[in-house]
């Protein structure tokens, strides 16, 4: 499990691009046969993609200081790869493309398995800090909450679906999504904002390999960019906008814990304001 250390916003107004993508940018998720996991010292988040060959097992370690993996988080995995399974204490869930598992507080066996060990799965995951158990539960992409934001002519039209959130599958802290862009639609979250009372982390997907995503970070008055590209995601900070610009139109998983749940609580930065 790599860790990653929280910054102070003076400070990243220093780094180099190499360092931005050191500290911020969370790559290679998913390797065949393998579990990827990054700890963020951003609200304890964990970050993590499984790509199981053969059935992988997700164990706690000496950075979680628990018994087991969910002995005291929660999580939420969302399947971006071809159709697998996830079982848990011996409940097997069965995930199609853009499916999600909740998995709550307590669970102790957590069991990943692809339906093709040619074509793996990709079971992206956000794992947060609980202090309450909910139940494990499924939500499809149909079963979610969808919103619809933006406009063509602001290039910014999407379509944002709340999978993890209090009122569809509720949970002690994670909130968790997919935002679909409309096609000829390329910005997200613009106009942008920050949330000092929650981290944010964003994993875009759906990019073609030739494609790109410009994520834009920093305080509202002193922004900075990352290139992204496809099955990647950015750690955004709770001082940090998190908005990105693509060459075409992509999806995004957003993932939140903090203070609250409340969707719409955070901190408008107006177009005037950035620089």
């Amino acid at each position: 499990m790599e860790i990653r250390y929280a910054s102070h916003p003076d400070d990243f107004e220093t780094y180099t691009t190499a360092r931005m993508r050191k500290e911020f940018l969370v790559g290679n998720l998913f390797t065949p046969g393998k579990i990827a996991l990054t700890y963020s010292h951003n609200d304890r988040m964990i970050v993590g993609g499984v790509c199981p060959q053969s059935p992988l097992k997700l164990t706690g370690g000496k950075e979680l200081g628990t018994g087991f993996f969910l002995e005291r988080r929660e999580m939420g995995v969302i399947n971006v790869g071809p159709k697998g399974s996830i079982t848990v204490d011996g409940q097997r869930y069965d995930l199609e493309f853009t499916d999600l598992l909740y998995i709550g507080q307590g669970s102790r066996e957590i069991v990943f398995q692809s339906d093709d060990p040619a074509a793996p799965s990709h079971f992206y995951l956000n794992s947060g800090m609980a202090h309450s158990k909910h139940p494990t539960a499924k939500c499809t992409k149909k079963e979610a909450n969808s919103i619809e934001l933006g406009s063509g002519p602001e290039a910014n039209a999407r379509v944002l679906n709340q999978y993890i959130h209090p009122d569809v599958v509720p949970s002690c802290n994670l909130v968790m999504g997919v935002t679909d862009l409309v096609e000829g639609s390329v910005w997200n979250t613009m106009p942008c904002h920050t949330h000092e009372r929650r981290m944010e982390v964003y994993f875009y997907f759906n990019l073609p390999q030739d494609a790109l995503v410009m994520h834009f970070m920093g305080r509202p008055e002193a922004t900075r960019n990352l290139v992204v590209r496809n099955e990647e995601a950015v750690i955004s900070p709770p001082w940090s906008i998190h908005s990105g610009c693509g060459t075409r139109a992509y999806s995004f998983i957003w993932g939140m814990v903090g203070d609250n749940q409340t969707f719409t609580d955070m901190d408008g930065a107006g177009m005037a304001g950035l620089t």
